[in-house]
């Protein structure tokens, strides 16, 4: 009875440690000349805790090496083969045949994405095509691979409002277009995509407790004064707005999948906090945050699936100097920074420190109400009397692996 008593208790940390990492992504960008091999590739997702990949468009050599691994692909058609695919059904079946179907079963593709942030991509052509694209490739694969879901990826353009995160709202002139492949992705169980970046955010209101309350550091939170709910960081406020704005319009049951979000390590001079040690701090914080499994304060205890940008620098992007310099790897596959996703340390580093030197954890009473970056986290995972912090969540997350190990440990000697 003793062991199954210790057995139940330790369950729910067996269980974490054995769900972590499955919802931790990366985007595979291909505007670059210097890219490492696909198999290269392959093998370097594989020494991480990566476990999903995210593609702008179909990629035959790499979908063949990733077929060896366990690394699930979600597969993007491109804006400019929408108006094929809108066209017909045949001519839907006709690209499915040539760029999914002789790559199924393995890797596994669970999900396509028709389009990237074709509602706001400047093409008034585009936003018409968008739900006739989906719909017939949806019926080219109902016969021959009707696993596979269907969705479109938009941009944070999509809202009107986002500021507090209970307001959040679409725009009223995307109604007409947004509101039907609401309904499509409702009837079929597919996830509402977004791309979220804090960093694009931080630009508009570069005060240091902005910057700390978008890079997952130590800050007084922010109040939403609606919902009485505190937000720590910038990413849980614009998730929590695109799940209101959701909400408002009836459909309280789509998942919400952030398909981008990372932070450039590089930037022109006029592009302010684009550093090593804020990318570090943005993404080594996103990732122990999703580890935690503590959600979002409008939906906690879950995860969001999140797929961080990028891979590797794309160098043949036009733009600033960060559009160049959001890569993870460098093109020699080694680290262009740690952000605790090898598999040799499975804990994230521990962030710079904050850039308004504030305590850990602040009582309420001085937490402010403006949302006007756009992401966060928790800091305190236990609070004293008095608003000190004890344990913060990086720190938290860490603990809970040793707790975990140890849980192991104590079960392997209580069995043998």
């Amino acid at each position: 009875m003793e062991k199954i008593t210790l057995l139940l208790l330790l369950s729910p940390f067996l269980l974490f440690s054995a769900r972590s990492q499955s919802f931790i992504g990366v985007n595979y960008g291909e505007e670059a000349d210097n890219l490492p091999s696909p198999d290269a590739t392959a093998r370097l997702l594989q020494s991480t805790t990566i476990s999903k990949l995210r593609l702008y468009a179909p990629d035959a050599a790499l979908l063949r090496s990733l077929a060896s691994t366990d690394i699930t692909v979600i597969l993007g058609v491109p804006n400019s083969d929408l108006p094929t695919l809108a066209s017909s059904s045949s001519a839907a079946s006709t690209w499915a045949s040539s760029n999914l179907l002789p790559f199924l079963p393995s890797p596994s593709i669970p999900l396509i994405a028709v389009g990237n942030e074709a509602l706001n991509s400047g093409d008034p052509s585009l936003p018409p095509l968008l739900l006739p694209a989906m719909q017939n490739l949806q019926s080219a694969l109902s016969s021959t691979a009707p696993q596979i879901k269907i969705s479109t990826v938009h941009s944070m353009a999509v809202l009107s409002q986002s500021d507090p995160p209970s307001a959040g709202a679409f725009h009223s002139d995307l109604s007409s277009v947004l509101s039907p492949i609401l309904h499509f992705l409702q009837d079929n169980g597919s996830p509402f995509m977004i791309n979220p970046y804090p960093f694009f955010a931080y630009r508009s209101d570069t005060r240091p407790e902005t910057l700390a309350f978008c890079l997952f550091q130590p800050n007084p939170g922010r109040v939403d004064p609606v919902s009485s709910l505190t937000y720590s960081n910038m990413f849980d406020a614009q998730v929590d707005a695109i799940r209101s704005a959701l909400d408002a319009m009836g459909f309280t049951n789509l998942e919400i999948v952030v398909a981008e979000t990372g932070w450039p390590y590089r930037g022109d001079a006029d592009e302010v906090g684009a550093s090593v040690d804020n990318a570090k701090a943005f993404n080594g914080g996103l990732v122990a945050h999703l580890r935690s499994m503590v959600g979002t304060p409008k939906m906690p205890g879950k995860s969001v699936d999140t797929y961080i940008f990028a891979l590797y620098d794309e160098d043949l992007k036009a733009g600033p100097t960060s559009e160049r310099s959001f890569g993870l790897f460098r093109p020699d596959l080694t680290m262009t920074y740690d952000a605790g996703l090898s598999k040799t340390t499975n804990s994230s580093p521990a962030s710079p420190a904050s850039p308004t030197e504030k305590p850990a954890c602040e009582t309420t009473s001085n937490v402010s109400s403006s949302f006007s970056c756009g992401q966060a986290s928790v800091e305190c995972s236990v609070t004293l009397p008095g608003g000190s912090c004890l344990i913060s969540e990086a720190a938290g997350v860490k603990l809970l692996y040793l707790i975990t190990s140890s849980c192991l440990l104590f079960h392997l000697v209580l069995i043998s």
